[in-house]
């Protein structure tokens, strides 16, 4: 690591860690006790209930890790003005399209791949980012299933610790010909304009992953090169991109429109839309355009 990242009110990296990794990996107990039907710990619910929300299925998991990782981050951090955001406390938090009035914010997505975690699936994460105005300046990908903790961090690099503290540093593929690069894409959030897109783009078909945490974790292990989100019904959220984008970028990946601009969080109306485009980073302004070409001679199609 090299430097400090900006943090607010004095905070170091390492005190701020040496609070984050205990909340961290008492989410993953919660959730791997619920996926493998157990008693979770902590006195949360035993019982995996699930009701449909407007965006997708919502589980006592998702609540629990999130009354765990928000009660966490209050009792640890008393005397920081910052304000905590979670998926599961927007709708209550917001006033529609306004942001958030404050210069620090986290924004929480206690179980990204619910749907994914209700099937069975291991390819679920919990994100966690610091927002400094509009963007990331931390970023914390945690995957229970494979004990992987990813820390990301302007001006500190990233890397991946297991419960021991074993660290590994992101190892990104030598793929650098565009008919040798492989995607990942997603499990579920898939459309005809996606699978339309997918088969015009030169890549090859990698893994279909569910959490974008997964996803970007494929990347940064070097089992893949590219995801492309695009928008269909829905659009992601800012809680779903900003704190794996957070662990890619500086890891020397890329993560950005496909337009090239930059991904902006906490706008006001929380939606990540169009199309997205993240990669190991080599040449990623050229993987860029390539899709862009694609999907306006797409586009054209259709018109």
């Amino acid at each position: 690591m090299s430097i400090n990242p900006v943090l607010p009110f004095n905070l170091t990296l390492a005190s701020l860690l040496e609070k984050l990794r205990p909340m961290c990996w008492g989410a993953a107990d919660i959730l791997l006790a619920y996926s493998r039907r157990e008693n979770p710990p902590y006195g949360f619910p035993s019982v995996l209930e699930v009701q449909e929300g407007s965006d997708g299925p919502v589980s006592v998991a998702d609540l629990a890790v999130n009354t765990w990782l928000l009660e966490g981050l209050k009792s640890s951090f008393k005397q920081e003005d910052w304000i905590l955001l979670s998926e599961e406390t927007v709708k209550k938090q917001l006033a529609v399209n306004k942001p958030v009035d404050s210069e620090w914010l986290w924004i929480l997505d206690p179980l990204d791949g619910t749907k994914d975690f209700l099937e069975g699936s291991t390819d679920y994460a919990v994100h966690l980012a610091l927002v400094h105005f509009n963007r990331p300046v931390l970023g914390i990908v945690l995957i229970p299933e494979l004990e992987e903790l990813w820390f990301g961090g302007l001006g500190v690099g990233t890397w991946c610790e297991n419960r021991l503290g074993d660290r590994i540093s992101p190892s990104f593929s030598n793929r650098r010909l565009e008919s040798d690069l492989l995607l990942v894409t997603s499990r579920s959030h898939r459309d005809l304009k996606l699978e339309k897109l997918l088969e015009r783009i030169p890549f090859l078909s990698g893994k279909k992953v569910g959490s974008v945490g997964c996803k970007v974790a494929t990347l940064l292990r070097g089992e893949a090169d590219i995801y492309i989100s695009l928008s269909g019904k829905t659009a992601p959220k800012d809680w779903d991109m900003a704190a794996p984008e957070a662990v890619l970028i500086a890891a020397g990946g890329g993560f950005t429109h496909v337009d090239g601009s930059t991904l902006e969080y906490n706008k006001g109306d929380w939606q990540q839309a169009g199309c997205l485009v993240a990669s190991h980073g080599f040449k990623h302004p050229q993987i860029c355009k390539k899709i862009m070409d694609e999907l306006r001679a797409l586009d054209d199609c259709v018109g």
